[in-house]
C-alpha cells in the first residue's frame, strides 16, 4: 500500500538523473535484484537503487527524497545476514529509494595510523590493507572482512568481531545526515574535524582530503567504559555483548540506518605478528567450558580469538563451503566478492527461464568445487573423526609456549577427553577459513534443497556469561521439525550463531517463535551482532532510541517488526518476517 505520488516518483527519478547520471539510477527489476536481496533474506520493490559517485550527491539525492516524501534504505556491501540493508516484505506506505555507497571508499589515516576516518563506502579489506604498512589492523578482521563489508556498516550494526580482546565496534565520532520532526535534513559533524559549516562545502573538503593534521583534533575520548577484555573476564549472569546494549548506542554506532552515515572515525588496533594457532577438539562441552573459564580467570593475556565449530557445522563448510575457502585462500577476499556478486546476476538471469531457478548457479558452483581435490589439511580432518566439538584459539607470539603448556597440563588431567595440536602456517590459515565458511555454507546447503525445506531459522545469540550448558539441546519436538542445525561462534565471549533449516510443512516463523522462547528463558540476548534487520524483534527501549534518530520514519522503516509508515504510524500487528 504505497501512496507516494506517481507525479513525485517520476520527478524523483529525474531528478536522480540529473545529479549523478542515467547509469547510476537502476530502476529496472533486473538491475535492482542484487541490492534487494542480501546475503540470506530481502524481497520487494524498489522505485529506484542510486550509485552515487560522491558525497554531494548523496546529500542532494537525500534532499529529493525528502522533498518527494520517499523512503531511504542506507546501503553499502549488502552483506549482512538478518536483510537489514534491504526491503523487507512489509506494507510501506511510500515508495523506496536504495543508496548504495560502495563507490566511495576513500580512507584517511590520522594521529599516526591510530585513526581511520572512513567514508560511506569503504570496506574492511580495504582498511586493512591500508593499515598493513603501519602494523595495524581493523575492528574486525577474517570475517567480515572476508565477505567485502563495510566499515560504516559494522559501526551501525555494532559488529562484534571475532577478536576477543575488542569488543563491539564503536565510535562516537561520525558525520551524518538527520531529518528532524520538522521534516528538514540537517548534517551533523562530529568527526572532531574542523570543515566549514555549508554541506556542500564540508562533504566536497572530506571526501577530497583538504584537511590535514591541524583540522583534526586528537584522538577523542571514547569515554570511561571498562576495556572489553575486563568485561568478558566478569563470569556474570548477563551476555557480553548484544546489540540492544544501551552502552553501545550513539549516533552512528547501533543506528541500524536510522540515519545517512557519511563517515565515521574509528580507532584501529596494533597487528599482532607471529600468531599460534592452537586446534583443540573434545567430545565434552563442559571441557571448553571448563577451558574457557580457566583462561578468563587466569592473569594471563587473553587469547586472540577462540573459535567454536560443531561437527556438523564443520561437515556442512567442508561440502557446501568449499568454493568460499578455495577462494579465499587462493584468489583473496577482493575476487572472491566479484565472483559472489557474478553467482547473484546469474541467478537473478536463471530465476526468469523455465527448468532453472533462482539457486541454479549455486548448483553449478557446487559441483564445479566438489570436482576439486580435499582442501583441509589431514590433521583437521582426523579432528573430526575424533571430536565432536572444535576450538581454534589464536595467542600472541609471546604466549604461545605459556598456552602449550596450560593446554597439556588441561588435557592431562584424570577423565578428560579431548587433545589439541599446534597448528602449521597452513593449517592455522585452513582452520580460520573453514571456521568462517561455516555461515555461507548453511546458505548454500538451503539454497540447493528449497524444494524440499520449509525454510532456514537462524539466530545470533549473545549468551550469559556464567551459563555452564551453553551448548543447547533442543526438545524432541522441536528437533524432529528440523532437517540440519549448525552451531558455531565466538566462545570467549559466549556468542554463537545457530542456523537450522526447517523440513517441508514446518511453519519456520512458528518453530521460530518457540526456539526463540527457549534461548531467552536462559537468559540469552538476541540478536548478538548481526543487528535486528527483518528477523528480530525490537525492544522497546531501542524502539525509542531510533524514534530518537529518525522522528519522521524516513531511513529504513520497519526494521526489528517496526512501523513501516510514515511518522511511525500504525501498521499490521508486529511480526517476525517468515523466513521462507
Amino acid at each position: 500500500m504505497r501512496r507516494t505520488r506517481p507525479e513525485d516518483s517520476a520527478t524523483a527519478v529525474s531528478a536522480f538523473v540529473d545529479i549523478m547520471g542515467k547509469a547510476n539510477v537502476l530502476t529496472t527489476g533486473r538491475s535492482t535484484e542484487r541490492y534487494v536481496k542480501g546475503n540470506r533474506f530481502g524481497s520487494g520493490r524498489v522505485l529506484a537503487v542510486l550509485r552515487p559517485g560522491n558525497l554531494v550527491e548523496i546529500w542532494r539525492a537525500l534532499q529529493v527524497c525528502v522533498e518527494r516524501d520517499l523512503i531511504v534504505i542506507p546501503q553499502a556491501a549488502n552483506t549482512g545476514l538478518t536483510g537489514g540493508s534491504g526491503p523487507g516484505d512489509q506494507d510501506y506506505d511510500r515508495e523506496i529509494v536504495i543508496i548504495s555507497t560502495l563507490r566511495i571508499n576513500q580512507i584517511y589515516l590520522i594521529n599516526d595510523a591510530r585513526e581511520a576516518v572512513c567514508l560511506a563506502g569503504s570496506t574492511l579489506h580495504e582498511l586493512e590493507e591500508i593499515l598493513a604498512p603501519h602494523g595495524r589492523e581493523p575492528h574486525s578482521v577474517i570475517g567480515s572482512t572476508s565477505i567485502g563489508a563495510s566499515v560504516v556498516g559494522g559501526i551501525a550494526n555494532n559488529s562484534g568481531g571475532s577478536q576477543v580482546r575488542k569488543g563491539p565496534a564503536f565510535t562516537a565520532h561520525a558525520i551524518y545526515a538527520q531529518v528532524g520532526i520538522d521534516r528538514k535534513i540537517k548534517l551533523v559533524n562530529h568527526l572532531g574535524i574542523e570543515l566549514g559549516d555549508d554541506p556542500v562545502h564540508v562533504l566536497d573538503s572530506l571526501q577530497s582530503g583538504v584537511w590535514g593534521a591541524v583540522d583534526a583534533a586528537a584522538a577523542p575520548q571514547e569515554g570511561s567504559r571498562v576495556p572489553y577484555s575486563d568485561h568478558v573476564r566478569r563470569i556474570v549472569g548477563t551476555p557480553a555483548r548484544f546489540n540492544a546494549d544501551p552502552g553501545f548506542l550513539f549516533e552512528a554506532s547501533g543506528c541500524a540506518g536510522k540515519i545517512f552515515v557519511f563517515a565515521v572515525r574509528t580507532p584501529t588496533f596494533p597487528k599482532e605478528k607471529n600468531t599460534t594457532t592452537f586446534y583443540i577438539g573434545t567430545e565434552r562441552p563442559s571441557e571448553l567450558e571448563q577451558l574457557r573459564r580457566d583462561i578468563l580467570r587466569s592473569e594471563s593475556q587473553l587469547p586472540i580469538s577462540g573459535e567454536y565449530l560443531g561437527r556438523s557445522a564443520f561437515d556442512l563448510a567442508a561440502k557446501y563451503g568449499k568454493d568460499t575457502f578455495v577462494g579465499l585462500k587462493y584468489a583473496g577476499s577482493r575476487q572472491v566478492g566479484r565472483l559472489f556478486a557474478v553467482k547473484s546476476w546469474a541467478n537473478g538471469i536463471f530465476a526468469k527461464l523455465p527448468f532453472f531457478g533462482p539457486t541454479f548457479a549455486d548448483t553449478i558452483a557446487q559441483r564445479a568445487f566438489g570436482l576439486l581435490p580435499e582442501h583441509l589439511p589431514q590433521r583437521m580432518r582426523d579432528y573430526r573423526d575424533r571430536f565432536e566439538h572444535h576450538l581454534l584459539m589464536v595467542v600472541g607470539d609471546t604466549q604461545k609456549q605459556e598456552t602449550e603448556a596450560f593446554l597439556s597440563s588441561f588435557f592431562a588431567q584424570s577423565g578428560r577427553s579431548g587433545s589439541f595440536f599446534v597448528c602449521t602456517d597452513d593449517e592455522a590459515t585452513s582452520a580460520m577459513l573453514h571456521r568462517f565458511g561455516a555461515a555461507s555454507a548453511m546458505t548454500r546447503y538451503y539454497n540447493l534443497h528449497r524444494k524440499d525445506s520449509a525454510g532456514m531459522i537462524t539466530f545470533d545469540v549473545a549468551l550469559r556469561r556464567d551459563d555452564e550448558d551453553w551448548l543447547e539441546t533442543l526438545p524432541p519436538e522441536i528437533a524432529e521439525q528440523l532437517a540440519v542445525s549448525s552451531y558455531y561462534g565466538h566462545f570467549f565471549c559466549h556468542v554463537l550463531h545457530q542456523d537450522h533449516v526447517a523440513k517441508e510443512g514446518v511453519d519456520p516463523t512458528e518453530l521460530k517463535k518457540r526456539m526463540t522462547a527457549l534461548l531467552e528463558a536462559r537468559g540469552a540476548a538476541i540478536p548478538a551482532e548481526h543487528n535486528f534487520g527483518r528477523l528480530y524483534q525490537l525492544p522497546s527501549a531501542l524502539e525509542a532510541h531510533f524514534t530518537q534518530l529518525d522522528p519522521c520514519n524516513i531511513f529504513n522503516p520497519g526494521i526489528g517488526g517496526t512501523s513501516p509508515h510514515k511518522n511511525w504510524g500504525e501498521s499490521t500487528p508486529r511480526e517476525h518476517e517468515a523466513e521462507a
